[in-house]
């Protein structure tokens, strides 16, 4: 299927990943704006489409011997103006640091250029009893391609 929609998890542009996404009507609450938990979910698809992108798969971690996943530990996020349906909006996603079993995000929602929402990630690598495990040297090397400097 990724060769019929060969951008369909966005692209990688420099040390950024860039996911397209469009507000429907379902996006939006009783103001026509936004609901301003739909930009948790928007950041989520960025995050998971650039670990697509960088060869990391979350079924792939699920199916492994430690049965590995992500789990957001922080977030700090700025509201900055309103979307509204059929906006069509970028979510930008830089890798800021990995180390042990964290790693931090830049995330940002725009319009036409326009920053809408910014969000500091932090997310943890954890085995399935939900223990931190380090970051193994194959993931490390993958993320380093986004990672600045």
């Amino acid at each position: 299927m990724a060769e019929r929609w060969p951008d369909l998890a966005g692209r990688i542009e420099g040390k950024m990943h860039v996911l397209p996404i469009r507000v429907y009507y379902e996006d939006t609450d009783f103001s026509g704006l936004v609901y301003h938990a739909n930009y948790l979910r928007f950041c989520e698809r960025g995050r998971s489409d650039c670990l697509r992108l960088l060869g990391i798969h979350h079924h792939e971690l699920q199916q492994g011997r430690l049965a590995l996943s992500f789990v957001v530990r922080r977030m700090v996020c700025d509201f900055l103006a309103p979307a509204r349906i059929d906006d069509v909006l970028e979510v930008e996603s830089r890798f800021v640091r990995v180390s042990g079993a964290r790693m931090e995000i830049a995330q940002a929602v725009t319009r036409g250029g326009e920053r809408l929402f910014r969000a500091t990630v932090t997310a943890a690598l954890v085995d399935g009893a939900g223990r931190p495990q380090r970051f193994p040297e194959a993931m490390i090397q993958s993320l380093s391609r986004l990672m600045p400097g």
